[in-house]
């Protein structure tokens, strides 16, 4: 089954690292869906944003166990793509 790119990407990742990353180093963070491999990943950007990607990495992160009153819970897992641009290339995010 083949996922639309609003579905492969879920949501940027915007946070003090990942600003710094964007600014110096050309890296953007996301939050993709599980299913979602690195051609999906670097397709969807390259449709959503109009950029040239030139790296894609992912990692599975894992969900965190706490305490409830009914219980322990976990939150789920989820996949983070981090996306290296040419150079001549950029997204603004803000």
């Amino acid at each position: 089954m083949k996922l639309h790119a609003t579905q492969v990407i879920k949501r940027p990742l915007i946070t003090e690292k990942t600003s710094w990353e964007a600014e110096v180093r050309n890296r953007y963070s996301f939050e993709v869906a599980m299913t979602a491999r690195k051609p999906e990943i670097k397709a969807a950007i390259e449709e959503l944003y109009n950029v040239k990607v030139d790296k894609v990495a992912t990692q599975i992160r894992k969900g965190k166990y706490f305490r409830t009153r009914f219980g322990p819970a976990k939150t789920s897992n989820w996949k983070k793509a981090t996306i290296q641009l040419m150079p001549d290339n950029a997204i603004e995010l803000f």
